[in-house]
């Protein structure tokens, strides 16, 4: 009876949990617990895809890769920020009630990227004969023909992923990013399937690799844009007719504060392979992305609750719900800690879980492990409140910080993997976001209050 009782009681409490709040908080609960499950999905076909695609190539080819396409995805911040100014813009003009301008918001946003993208591919297809891709990624010579045909091939299908895309900023942006992390799962699982294929047909080749990874998204994007553009966002479905090139500025306005805070994220997290490569080699690269992508469990996990968040304090910034606001960070502070203790518990028992991961062959210093523990940790801090920053809009301050944050890293990265190797490089990271996270809890504290004055109110 007590066991019947328990039961009765958890089920409530559950059901009680999902649907009574505040309407947002429904919506971002049930979200947050929807991605939940398409993550650890898409954590474990992750998991599986590392040792499936090492075991194809070997270490050094899997080194090369993940450099390569570290350089291609700094591609994706040529969006010059129109993706998350028009995710700010939607969900302001949802939340008024002004569809019509959602949908003029979305058509001229595909038109304009469609534009860049365009040309971005056509001048990369005509100029890439001309680069040394060897010398880029520290590759054997042998290598210029196969790395030019792999990053030519990159580049088109990425253009392709990067504008179709826009799909997920809308339904992200109506508090909808379950369904948008549905694509990248499907992605996933697509390439998990390829990858597997050529390992049991084909030899190592990177071309092949480079195919099966990158075809799959585009696949699966272009689909689920035909589908919901002409079902359940018919009312918001890009068309020429409602492109107006007069609200590029207020698209633009926005969105070039984000794409220089896109820049100085590029350069913190994309050129870390970059540097490790040139300083340490192309299977340095590989180890240290083995802890990389172990550690970065915890942050994908974060991003799972934040993923509502930023349209959820857009709208709740734009109704005045400050109580809303304060209530939330105050959780996500408490989630903070929670994660960090976590994080320090995949230290220590770091270096077994690669032995079981990955095998004996591959061996990732604890250093590293300890370098990312602390990066991670400071990290998730930082990104708790540049959300709740972007979602308002208020970013001047996370801009002059980027900036300062972008002229000192490379140079300090490269100090201190020189003294101490890929930890080095992790620590420089670390430090530019700690200094990160003091500014926008002062500017945080500053907004709910109603204090923030000059600078901290832009």
């Amino acid at each position: 009876m007590n066991l019947l009782n328990n039961n009765s009681t958890i089920s409530i409490f559950i059901k009680d949990f999902f649907e009574k709040g505040h309407e947002r908080s429904i919506s971002v609960k049930k979200n947050i617990l929807a991605s939940f499950i398409i993550r650890i999905l898409s954590i474990l076909i992750s998991l599986i895809i590392v040792p499936l695609t090492i075991n194809y190539v070997n270490p050094v080819q899997y080194g090369i890769w993940i450099t390569l396409t570290s350089i291609i995805g700094w591609l994706g911040y040529f969006d010059i920020g129109l993706g998350n100014g028009l995710r700010n813009r939607f969900a302001e003009a949802v939340a008024l009630g002004d569809h019509k301008m959602a949908k003029v918001y979305v058509s001229t946003t595909y038109a304009v990227l469609g534009g860049i993208l365009f040309i971005l591919a056509l001048l990369f297809t005509l100029f890439n004969r001309f680069l040394n891709w060897p010398k880029i990624l520290n590759a054997p010579d042998s290598m210029r023909a196969e790395l030019g045909h792999l990053a030519l091939i990159i580049i088109v299908l990425f253009c392709s992923q990067l504008l179709l895309q826009l799909l997920v900023t809308v339904l992200t942006a109506n508090q909808q990013p379950a369904k948008a992390s549905a694509f990248n799962l499907a992605g996933s699982f697509v390439s998990l399937a390829a990858i597997f294929i050529l390992t049991k047909t084909t030899t190592g080749n990177l071309i092949y690799l480079g195919i099966a990874i990158s075809l799959a998204p585009v696949v699966i994007l272009f689909l689920s844009s035909i589908w919901f553009y002409t079902h359940q966002y018919q009312a918001y479905s890009p068309s020429i007719s409602y492109v107006d090139f007069r609200y590029i500025r207020r698209l633009l306005g926005l969105g070039i504060k984000f794409f220089i805070l896109q820049i100085a994220t590029l350069i913190l997290y994309q050129t870390s392979n970059l540097i490790i490569a040139h300083l340490s080699g192309s299977e340095s690269v590989t180890l240290y992305n083995i802890a990389f992508k172990y550690f970065n469990i915890v942050p994908m996990f974060m991003l799972i609750i934040m993923m509502p968040l930023w349209s959820a304090f857009t709208d709740a910034w734009t109704r005045k719900e400050v109580p809303w606001i304060t209530n939330t960070m105050k959780k996500l502070n408490y989630i903070w800690i929670a994660l960090s203790i976590l994080v320090v518990v995949m230290m220590i028992f770091s270096s077994p879980v690669y032995k079981l991961w990955v095998g004996s062959d591959l061996h990732v210093p604890f250093s590293i492990s300890i370098a990312l523990a602390v990066s991670i940790i400071v990290n998730i801090g930082a990104y708790i409140y540049s959300i709740f920053l972007n979602g308002v809009g208020i970013i001047k301050i996370q801009l002059l910080l980027s900036v300062f944050g972008t002229i000192i890293f490379i140079p300090l990265a490269i100090f201190l993997g020189k003294m101490f190797g890929p930890p080095g490089v992790v620590s420089a990271t670390a430090l530019v976001n700690l200094l990160n996270v003091i500014f926008f809890i002062i500017q945080y504290n500053k907004i709910v209050n109603s204090k923030a004055t000059g600078l901290w109110a832009k």
